[in-house]
């Protein structure tokens, strides 16, 4: 099994004005390269499908265009200014199509060759001059739209042009191509969640009330699908799990996973049994087909059974199959928080990990937060090779078995919470820091060593500000800016700490 290959459906066109093409030899046909070059430029983002139109320049195109774009499902749209264009030009395509809009004013030099320009030279420069009516039109009609600013970016000059039009390597071309490809990224998290699949099997933790969640608001903010399971679902697969599965999966275990010896410090935390190996391998073996009967993207899960139950076994050996499944596009959530298997999916979807986890512990010597679970872990994003390690009480929780020790590798992170606030809706709360790679406990729980942007105090002082679910998802790199233009899109409130 691995993650599904989504696409995202991008939309392009370029404005002009239908007046200027018998009255500027060439400057229709250089527009239009522009956009070729764009469209490329889109096309090379993992995943994108692109619908250039082509020129939009009078009103009727522009409905022209708006049908093409609802006929191509465009997840997003994006207008480039290619010269001066009246905005009941575009105006339609937006009326007509509601995708996202996001306006592109990208000049072609960073600066006009002032001693040989003529008008329809400078035409091809003057991609500003229709931004801010194309803005108030839109304004005015109730249409959101984002915008870039910058340069084209070409590698190369046109042989129409009297400029330099070589910008690649500028900053103002590398700044907005970044923030063009950031959308492109979190239109594809849009379209990806308003189609995913996420299971809940059990319940919540009894009594952590920021678990709880409204099923019917989060498929109505992101269109996911939530599929309630039982644990009888699950127990029907691993009914079917052969001895060969179980094979199977032991030997994939042991290619992921150290298996620990005994801890120095906690005499609950021990090398796992053979017996429990195994048995986390057949459950990770029956995990593996409950995802795949049921077409999950993620999942949220909890059992809390009694006392010698047989789901308590069964869930005893949940982590080590969650940990594989989340390292393949399946993120899973401990203790039915599925507002964080969200957060998980969207990182995942974005390349940067999604580790489940919540406050530790802080180490005012280091000026460090641990963060961590007793959970599954992301193994794409671990900075060395996680442990297994068998454990003798799952604290807070009934039953014992096998658990991941891991920490996420040095360098910069950026968590990403999902909480409902008490209107009934929901908010994204990002916070960049430093992994350092420090020192962890041998508990048998994920944990990494954080260093915030400010001390671990103002941080915690602003992080609870926010009201936030104790749970939380660690990415690597910096993704502040990601997730905020996912948020921006999904139509959901943003905090960055």
């Amino acid at each position: 099994m691995t993650n599904k290959k989504h696409k995202i459906r991008v939309g392009l066109y370029t404005t002009g004005l239908k007046a200027y093409w018998p009255q500027f030899g060439a400057l229709r046909e250089r527009l239009e390269g522009y956009g070729r070059f764009i469209a490329d430029e889109l096309a090379g983002v993992e995943g994108a499908e692109v619908f250039n139109f082509g020129l939009v320049d009078c009103a009727e195109k522009g409905i022209e265009a708006g049908e093409y774009f609802c006929r191509n499902l465009c997840d997003i749209v994006f207008l480039h200014i290619g010269t001066y264009v009246t905005s009941d030009s575009v105006l339609p395509v937006h009326q007509i199509c509601k995708a996202p809009a996001v306006v592109l004013n990208l000049q072609p030099a960073a600066q006009v060759n002032y001693a040989k320009t003529t008008t329809g030279e400078w035409l091809a420069h003057c991609n500003a001059c229709p931004a801010p009516e194309i803005a108030n039109a839109f304004n005015r009609a109730g249409i959101r739209f984002r915008a870039v600013s910058g340069l084209l970016g070409l590698n190369e000059t046109p042989a129409v042009s009297l400029a330099d039009e070589a910008t690649a390597g500028r900053p103002e071309a590398v700044r907005a191509w970044r923030e063009i490809r950031e959308w492109v990224r979190a239109a594809f998290v849009k379209a990806a969640i308003s189609r995913a699949r996420f299971g809940f099997l059990g319940n919540n933790y009894s009594g952590m009330l920021d678990m709880y969640s409204d099923f019917t608001m989060l498929q109505g903010k992101t269109g996911m699908h939530v599929e309630l399971l039982e644990m009888c679902d699950l127990a029907k697969r691993l009914a079917a799990v052969t001895d060969a599965d179980v094979a199977a999966k032991l030997d994939e275990i042991k290619s992921v996973f150290e298996i620990s010896a005994s801890s120095p410090s906690e005499r609950l935390a021990r090398r796992p049994a053979m017996e429990e190996l195994e048995w986390s391998a057949r459950v990770a073996a029956a995990q593996e087909r409950l995802t795949a009967d049921f077409d999950l993207d993620a999942l949220a899960y909890y059992y809390h059974g009694a006392d010698g139950n047989e789901y308590e076994k069964l869930q005893s050996g949940f982590i080590v199959g969650h940990s594989l499944l989340t390292a393949r596009g399946v993120p899973c959530a401990g203790e039915g928080d599925i507002k964080t298997a969200l957060a998980m999916k969207i990182c995942d979807l974005l390349g940067v990990g999604g580790s489940f986890c919540e406050i530790v512990t802080t180490d005012y010597l280091r000026g460090t937060i641990l963060m961590g679970h007793d959970g599954p872990f992301h193994l794409a994003i671990a900075g060395e090779r996680p442990v297994l390690r068998g454990l003798g009480l799952y604290h807070g929780k009934r039953g014992s078995g096998v658990s991941v020790e891991a920490k996420v590798k040095s360098g910069p992170v950026t968590t990403l919470g999902v909480t409902q606030t008490g209107d009934g809706g929901m908010k994204f709360i990002a916070s960049e820091g430093v992994a350092t790679g420090d020192e962890t406990m041998a508990i048998g729980n994920t944990q990494t060593h954080v260093r915030p942007a400010v001390d671990p105090d103002t941080w915690f002082e602003r992080w609870l500000q926010e009201a936030p679910t104790h749970h939380f998802a660690m990415s690597t790199g910096r993704n502040t800016s990601l997730f905020r233009k996912t948020a921006d899109l999904m139509d959901i409130p943003f905090v960055a700490i």
